[in-house]
């Protein structure tokens, strides 16, 4: 009888929570989501300075690669943690990795250890990802849940692009207090984090699961991440360090399917498994969890190919490409702000992934027709139709899912959609990146002879920088090349936002909570 009296004073005072005390505990997590999502690209442009002071420049893929594949992994294994141990203190034990690994990236002195903290880093980050969309499930009623969900929308939105923006900025600095420029790339989360940790430690007060006996599915979580490891591994080497027919390549990709097989052998025989397939049952989880997978993969079509495009077509900087990816950032911003808004007045959700993937698809194939001299005015309108698409894409999945599950399993559930969209992220940027290269060498093929295709081809595997050496006449056919390359990229990337928009038209929409008790669909 205590315990119910507690679990109901609880729930009154997560409902009687007001606005301004949201926004202060908000202001905290979205610090949190920001940290982890501009770890993921604040590193990219300054990996050619920070692998020349470190001597590393062979494992420079490394740095970004062992973050990648702690985050992703460890993401569903804390919405676990969470749901059976109190969300609250393991996401503050992320928090508190996530900034001892920063500390320990920017003490680096080799490379190996940088890749080292990275991973330590990435594992800190999953908990951040995945916990933050969890917690404000149990903080705020899911009708009123996308007036505040909008802010993380467009926290993501201006971390892919200020993290290249910053990225460059620090590469470029010598040093910054005494310290290389770089460093401050990792520096910078330890204000930041401790910041959030503060707020959290002094306004955030969740309600705590009951005490039992709880046991972690080791096992489970051992098979995922060989799986997981793997299958990242293959987008990751694919095409660049192995051909796609080797057998290091074909090796991985059994691996990844035969743990993924026995893990999800393993899920349907453990009492706690990591992800219970039980909720695939759920039709709303599983619509919302593909909808995830494949917006993942069709976002970063946008997010890392059309900066790419503008640094070599057009030979902007990568802080400038930063900058002048502002419009899909506003586009981004307004549409999750916009729609969080009406779907807190009108308690519908199910319109706007339907709106976002088809201005996404319209985005794509505005962006299959750039030219070398596209003027970047247009270009900022075609930006900004990607944006408005985007926008409405990240926070639908995780309301409708919080919305149907029953609250002991909402970090597991809510966890498992943000694992989707890494894992969905991952292949994106793999899968497009091969079909860039691969149009490349096809194109320049078409407008130079045999022989000067290879050289040019084996001479850019150097960098980018070395267009600028070529006589002009080839640059410019190799530069119309790369268009017709991008072109290609976008128009194959388009039938997977047509495969999100008919999952999206498949999400079935019931009415949402008032409150944070019970679940309207089980």
């Amino acid at each position: 009888m205590a315990k119910n009296n507690t679990a109901a004073a609880h729930a009154v005072h997560e409902g009687e929570r007001s606005h301004s005390e949201i926004m202060f505990i908000m202001s905290a997590l979205m610090i949190s989501m920001l940290l982890a999502a501009l770890d993921q690209s604040i590193v990219a442009t300054a990996l050619p300075k920070i692998a020349s002071d470190l001597n590393g420049l062979t494992k420079l893929s490394w740095v970004a690669t062992s973050y990648l594949i702690t985050s992703a992994i460890t993401t569903p294994i804390y919405g676990k943690l969470g749901d059976l141990y109190g969300r609250k203190r393991i996401f503050q034990a992320s928090i508190v990795i996530f900034l001892v690994a920063s500390a320990l990236c920017g003490l680096s002195q080799t490379m190996n250890q940088l890749v080292f903290f990275r991973a330590l880093q990435g594992i800190g980050a999953g908990g951040l990802m995945s916990l933050v969309l969890a917690i404000i499930g149990d903080i705020i009623p899911p009708r009123q849940r996308g007036r505040y969900q909008g802010y993380f929308g467009a926290v993501f939105g201006i971390s892919s692009v200020a993290g290249p923006v910053l990225g460059g900025l620090f590469a470029n600095s010598n040093h910054i207090l005494g310290v290389a420029g770089w460093r401050w790339i990792f520096y910078i989360n330890i204000p930041l984090g401790f910041v959030a940790l503060s707020l959290v430690a002094a306004r955030l007060h969740l309600h705590e699961p009951e005490k039992k006996e709880n046991h972690i599915d080791y096992a489970g979580a051992g098979l995922l991440t060989l799986s997981v490891v793997s299958l990242i591994l293959v987008t990751v080497w694919g095409g660049i360090d192995f051909a796609w027919k080797s057998w290091e390549i074909i090796g991985l990709a059994v691996s990844a399917i035969v743990f993924g097989a026995a893990f999800i052998w393993r899920e349907k025989r453990s009492p706690e498994p990591i992800i219970p397939l039980s909720l695939f049952k759920n039709d709303i989880f599983t619509v919302s969890t593909l909808l995830s997978f494949f917006t993942g993969i069709a976002m970063f079509a946008a997010i890392l190919y059309i900066p790419l495009y503008q640094q070599i077509v057009r030979g902007d900087s990568p802080t400038k490409s930063g900058f002048m990816m502002l419009p899909m950032v506003a586009g981004m911003f307004l549409a999750s702000m916009t729609s969080g808004k009406l779907i807190t007045k009108f308690g519908r959700y199910r319109i706007f992934p339907i709106i976002g993937t088809t201005l996404l698809i319209i985005g794509m194939w505005l962006f299959s027709h750039v030219d070398i001299t596209t003027n970047i005015w247009i270009l900022s309108s075609w930006m900004f139709i990607i944006g408005l698409g985007l926008g409405q894409l990240f926070q639908v999945p995780t309301l409708a899912v919080q919305n149907a599950v029953d609250r002991s399993k909402m970090g597991t559930a809510t966890s498992t959609v943000a694992f989707s969209r890494s894992i969905g992220s991952a292949l994106g940027g793999a899968i497009f990146g091969t079909i860039l290269i691969t149009r490349l060498g096809q194109h320049l093929k078409e407008v130079l002879p045999a022989n000067a295709a290879s050289h040019v081809t084996s001479g850019l595997s150097g960098g980018f920088s070395q267009l600028a050496h070529l006589p002009a006449t080839v640059r410019y056919d190799v530069l119309v090349s790369y268009v017709r390359s991008f072109h290609d990229m976008f128009l194959i990337g388009i039938p997977f936002v047509v495969i999100a928009l008919i999952i999206a038209l498949r999400l079935r929409e019931t009415p949402l909570r008032e409150s944070n008790h019970r679940p309207v669909v089980e």
